[in-house]
């Protein structure tokens, strides 16, 4: 019985180590694995951000119509869309006015004051979208017009 234990016993020792082995081998190889998969995600995040770079670098008014409307519509209230068309001051004020307006809410003034700016950004917005690209070039972008 004693050399049927060492035996067992050595065949266990030996499993072990062969799990061992198996084991550091799949460690690497998903190391590895990873190692390629951060590599791609590194060059497909590189692509995504020149594409977003070129876009915004354009001139033509067609890519910032689209953005600006967007924006004006889904995030209006925080003036978003006049920061994209280089409107700080006018960004600024919106932005302002609904975050006096959430600490306002609490009473009934804050209530009505938080709805401003997001219809004038959804207003706007559709106005962009509506406009021609080269009604929106020359209004917005090289007539400088700030609102509506």
């Amino acid at each position: 019985m004693s050399e049927e234990n060492k035996n067992l016993g050595d065949d266990l020792k030996k499993g072990a180590e062969d799990a061992m082995d198996n084991a550091k081998e799949a460690t690497k190889n998903i190391g590895d694995k990873a190692e390629d998969f951060a590599e791609e995600a590194k060059e497909t995040a590189s692509e995504f951000v020149d594409e977003v770079k070129e876009t915004f670098a354009s001139n033509s008014g067609e890519n910032k119509k689209v953005l600006a409307g967007i924006l004006g519509i889904l995030f209006g209230g925080l003036g978003i869309h006049k920061f994209i068309l280089g409107y700080q001051k006018e960004g600024f004020i919106l932005l302002g006015i609904t975050l006096i307006s959430i600490p306002m809410f609490c009473i009934v003034v804050g209530a009505f004051t938080i709805y401003i700016p997001a219809i004038i950004g959804l207003i706007e917005g559709i106005i962009y979208l509506t406009k021609s690209d080269e009604e929106f070039f020359q209004t917005y972008q090289a007539g400088k017009k700030p609102w509506f």
